[in-house]
């Protein structure tokens, strides 16, 4: 079976092996794997879909396990507030800095260069069962994140 596509908002900081993303995903009850996957589930496609406004919050660390968790308290705006407030640090860093997503993600920037590197903490919600971990994230060109935070943030109008 080919993998669901998702839609929705998503910001991704890191790369393809280590990462952290704030993410909306929004599936469609009319995509023939969605169908499918509902049918091998036993409900219906717009029951498997859901409502398809809940947030969550996913890493990955190279050679480690990945994780996630739903932030079902998150709305658009906060998103937005914490895409908003990164955008302007990655604007005008010269120094660390650090910005928070709630009491769940904080992120520590520590600008190199045109670069900025990232360490992320954290703090699963009450009610996951698992301790509070940091991912180390490699420098980045402050340029293509100023960009995919600008993208984020009109995917939410």
């Amino acid at each position: 079976m080919s993998p669901i596509a998702m839609g929705g908002p998503a910001l991704f900081i890191g790369s393809d092996t280590t990462y952290v993303a704030l993410v909306r995903p929004e599936l469609d009850p009319a995509d023939p794997e969605v169908r499918l996957a509902a049918e091998q589930a036993g409900v219906s496609p717009e029951e498997f879909v859901g409502p398809g406004n809940v947030w969550a919050l996913m890493w990955e660390q190279e050679e480690q396990e990945g994780g996630g968790f739903e932030l079902p308290g998150l709305r658009d705006a906060d998103a937005d507030d914490f895409a908003e407030r990164l955008l302007a640090e990655l604007s005008f860093a010269s120094e660390p800095f650090t910005v928070e997503a709630g009491p769940v993600l904080s992120l520590d920037g520590r600008p190199a260069g045109e670069d900025c590197a990232f360490l992320a903490r954290i703090t699963p919600p009450e009610g996951e069962e698992m301790p509070p971990l940091t991912v180390e994230i490699a420098p980045e060109a402050t340029g293509v994140l100023r960009a995919d935070l600008e993208e984020f943030r009109r995917s939410l109008v």
